[in-house]
């Protein structure tokens, strides 16, 4: 066997303006550097308790228990659906983009059975929706997510969850593009179950999904726990409830390793813990609101700076998502050559696209660590100068200039 050896790594220094994931915050990095703890090393543990108060605060909660999920934002998703839904039963979906057919399909492998409300990609369900949907199907679960990237627009959340609890609904809610960029107001929404990721606006890198979890909802997956003979003490369940099919995802496991019992479950993903505690507090130390309105002013800027230069924004203002933005490819123009140019002249990444909308728009983040003014106009610029020498002809700076005059509005 020939054997290859590989150079060192070293990737380009690529700003990473599409959907995620995007350039993660330095001090996020540094802190990924730390040497190895033990997983029940005092030390180690502490930092466990201090991730969990930090992320309570990330999420607007008094919730006991938030964590981290080790995996990416799909760890968080799937671990919510499978330890909150069982076989059989009757999970309600809200669906309106790619990331909604997600949930049915990892709802379809649990067994569950899946009742949909589809709203057309670009727009939002109502509440009255949501609540129509809700009497006609009497679902035991509610899934939805809060911003779908695929469509770049947000879910309004407000009176989900007293609607969920008004029909004795359990309710949960993906954040993993809003998490750290948009309002994520658990408390106030009411949800139950409600996870995220660091590779968008928390500034971090894929690999650790948060979650918080009400004590209704924590009751409800403890009722299904899964004891292991002379490990987890006798077994209190009232054999009604299907045990949670996963090992790794099982919540109700991975709560017993957060909590002051520390039993056993996995070995913690140190260097991600170190990444996702770094990230809650350089979101912390800059103050949500303070976050929130940087993400919206960077979005402000991305759509005036998109439609100077003649282009056309993906669905309406009033829910579009403060850290991606969706465009149209204008006719005649080839998206993916225009992607290229922007990663090989100018080393910036945008996103392409989904479904229905594959080949029909380009999707431009400004989050995190890269909702930054001069990481905006640099974008407008080279997307507007890579329009031009396409044939898509503009008068130059016209896009820097709207996308300057937001900022200074």
């Amino acid at each position: 066997m020939t054997q290859t050896f590989f150079g060192q790594i070293n990737p380009p220094a690529r700003l990473l303006m599409g959907p995620g994931p995007v350039n993660a915050h330095p001090r996020v990095l540094r802190a990924m550097a730390a040497d190895m703890l033990g997983q029940f090393d005092p030390e180690m543990t502490e930092y466990m308790n201090q991730t969990m108060d930090l992320y309570r605060q990330v999420f607007m909660t008094n919730n006991r228990w938030t964590f981290l999920v080790d995996g990416t934002a799909r760890a968080g998703i799937e671990a919510s659906l499978v330890s909150l839904v069982e076989p059989g039963m009757k999970l309600l979906i809200v669906r309106a983009g790619r990331f909604g057919l997600l949930l049915s399909e990892i709802a379809q492998r649990i067994g569950a059975e899946i009742v949909t409300l589809d709203i057309p990609w670009g727009e939002v369900a109502t509440l009255e929706q949501i609540e129509d949907a809700i009497t006609t199907h009497r679902p035991h679960v509610l899934a939805c997510i809060h911003g779908d990237t695929s469509t770049t627009i947000a879910q309004p959340l407000d009176g989900v969850g007293a609607l969920c609890r008004k029909y004795d609904v359990l309710s949960y809610v993906d954040t993993t593009a809003t998490l750290g960029g948009m309002e994520v107001a658990t408390d106030r929404w009411g949800v139950d179950v409600v996870s995220g990721g660091l590779q968008k606006c928390m500034g971090g890198p894929p690999g650790s999904a948060p979650i918080t979890i009400s004590d209704r909802a924590a009751e409800h997956i403890f009722a299904r726990r899964h004891v292991e003979a002379g490990i987890r003490g006798s077994d209190t369940r009232d054999g009604t409830r299907a045990r949670i099919p996963s090992n790794y995802f099982d919540l109700a496991m991975v709560m017993d390793y957060w909590s002051e019992k520390r039993l056993n479950h996995h070995t913690e993903a140190t260097t991600m813990l170190y990444g996702a505690r770094e990230a809650a507090r350089v979101v912390l130390e800059e103050g949500l609101q303070a976050r929130f309105a940087r993400h919206a002013r960077a979005s402000r800027a991305v759509c005036a700076g998109l439609r100077a230069i003649g282009l056309e924004l993906f669905g309406g203002d009033e829910y579009r998502m403060t850290n991606v933005t969706g465009v149209y490819i204008p006719k005649g123009v080839d998206g993916e050559k225009v992607r290229a140019r922007m990663r090989e002249d100018f080393e910036i990444e945008i996103g392409s696209a989904f479904g229905p909308l594959q080949g029909r728009i380009w999707r431009i983040g400004a989050m995190g660590y890269n909702a930054e003014k001069h990481k905006v106009l640099l974008t407008i610029g080279a997307l507007e100068t890579v329009l031009r020498h396409e044939g898509h002809g503009f008068a130059a700076g016209r896009g820097v200039d709207a996308a300057l005059a937001a900022y200074d509005a």
